[in-house]
């Protein structure tokens, strides 16, 4: 873009926000005679000519994922057509995806845009598969094909990473989870009931803590614990993020405290996991002398810039206690530690263990104290007992990005015939999420980036990617006209501006 053009826009923004601010800004508002919302005389027409789409942030999206190499890669390992009549692998990953990024939750909602000729110049598409081909093609892959389809998007992760910053990442945190996803169908293969009495799969999640990012996700049967076949891919993790980051740190709850792979993982990784509460952690516990326990002071979750509100009333607990329910109060925390060595394990490990006392009440009346032990072993030696309590627990944010998974891109809504079809479609649709990290990684403004991280992706598609745009294409180019206007423009176009200047890594 020229600079006379980027001068134009640029100027244009600020002038809508000059106008947005002013119809918004706070003032003495008299009575009103009637409601705010006064439009009576509306008409529809259609146009005859002129095209526009609501997800304009569709087009820098698609530059990115070129400019990564994604298309490239897909195209060239991943062989799941003898012949491409008319569509490449990576059109069939890309219409999954770019449905999700439009907003659309179920598979059937690719027909809305194969059926929008705005949405397909805009994309520079003759034609898109239709639902029922998009969902025959998840159902050709074969484990070994949805492995190669995840080191794809990795190949093209690891281009976006060093992209997004010139220095190698200081600590990368690899979180690993199970859940479990709930399906309603009775001919879906490989389903089974979970213990919680489910029907449905058993995900397995292994992110990246530091952007959010789902790095492997593994479709299981729903009766399989949380820690089942994880070894293969934490290792895999390990190997990724090893290229890019000085430091490497895993973080697990106490399912994949797997004692038998401590020693090989310590040689290539640090690990925090927690350790389920046996006799022999308790006794350890136990025997720690007073001087040896120190207070936690749990930071603050966030800092007050105004004069502090008044607390309000926590409604929760008065009914506990109107109602006689039995309740259970924290009264404090300490931290300690001492050296391990697990039975299956050559070397000592420190385990952290955390002191909790609390306060068993029931109405009015104090019944008892309890004392409870939660324990955690690492390999972490250079930071205090309080901060492995810290990162530890930080590893519950991984709960976050499977709720998105879940309700987000709907990664888990299982919307094809078996596990393996299932498994490609969660890949594919979780690739939505990635996409979201990775505009925000590239984006200029590092404080604005990381919120987009953070973001929820409903957020995330109303404030970036559904943009109302009238799309122009001329012989040469496909013109976007954004026709809205919302505070995160401006970040968007220097976000654009970045993708721009990038070179292609693999033509497609």
């Amino acid at each position: 873009m020229n600079k006379k053009l980027r001068k134009k826009y640029t100027k244009t923004l600020k002038r809508k926000k000059r106008e947005i601010k002013k119809r918004l800004e706070r003032k003495q508002w008299e009575e009103q005679p009637q409601p705010m919302f006064t439009a009576r005389n509306i008409h529809y027409e259609i146009a005859e000519k002129t095209q526009a789409i609501n997800c304009g942030g569709i087009g820098a999206i698609h530059q990115m994922v070129l400019k990564s190499g994604l298309v490239h890669e897909i195209n060239r390992q991943v062989k799941l057509l003898k012949s491409h009549i008319p569509y490449h692998e990576s059109d069939h990953v890309l219409n999954i995806a770019y449905n999700v990024l439009c907003g659309n939750i179920r598979l059937e909602d690719i027909e809305l845009n194969r059926q929008d000729t705005g949405y397909l110049n805009a994309i520079g598409a003759q034609r898109i598969p239709d639902p029922t081909t998009a969902g025959d093609f998840t159902r050709r892959f074969k484990k070994a094909d949805i492995l190669r389809l995840m080191e794809c998007i990795n190949t093209a992760r690891i281009r976006v990473w060093k992209e997004s910053r010139k220095d190698s990442m200081e600590e990368a945190l690899i979180d690993v989870d199970g859940t479990i996803a709930k399906t309603y169908g009775e001919c879906k293969e490989g389903i089974d009931v979970s213990y919680k009495g489910i029907w449905g799969y058993a995900p397995l999640v292994i992110s990246l803590g530091n952007t959010k990012e789902v790095l492997y996700l593994v479709n299981r049967p729903g009766n399989r614990p949380s820690h089942d076949g994880c070894v293969e891919w934490i290792d895999r993790a390990i190997g990724l993020v090893k290229r890019y980051a000085k430091r490497v740190c895993i973080r697990g709850d106490t399912d994949f405290s797997l004692t038998g792979n401590f020693d090989r993982w310590s040689e290539q990784a640090d690990f925090v996991f927690g350790m389920n509460a046996h006799a022999v952690l308790e006794r350890r516990a136990g025997e720690l002398s007073k001087e040896s326990w120190k207070e936690i002071r749990r930071k603050p979750k966030y800092t007050v810039k105004t004069n502090e509100r008044k607390r309000p009333e926590r409604v929760k607990e008065r009914i506990v206690e109107e109602r006689g329910y039995k309740n259970i109060c924290l009264e404090e925390e300490h931290v300690g530690e001492f050296a391990y060595r697990p039975v299956k394990c050559e070397k000592r490990y420190r385990v952290v263990v955390v002191r909790k006392t609390l306060r068993v009440e029931r109405g009015q009346m104090r019944l008892f104290d309890d004392v409870r032990y939660f324990f955690y072993i690492t390999t972490l030696s250079d930071i205090p007992a309080e901060e492995v309590v810290e990162l530890a627990n930080g590893r519950c944010n991984q709960e976050n990005v499977v709720e998105q998974l879940k309700n987000g891109v709907n990664a888990m809504k299982m919307p094809v015939r078996d596990l393996e079809s299932n498994w490609a479609y969660m890949v594919i649709t979780a690739l939505a999420w990635n996409i979201k990290a990775w505009f925000g990684m590239l984006m200029p403004d590092k404080a604005r980036g990381t919120q987009v991280v953070k973001m929820e992706f409903r957020r995330f598609l109303n404030t970036l990617i559904l943009l109302p745009c009238q799309i122009i294409k001329t012989g040469r180019k496909i013109l976007y006209r954004v026709l809205g206007y919302n505070d995160w423009l401006q970040d968007f176009f220097a976000t654009w501006e970045r993708i721009r200047k990038l070179k292609i890594c693999m033509r497609g």
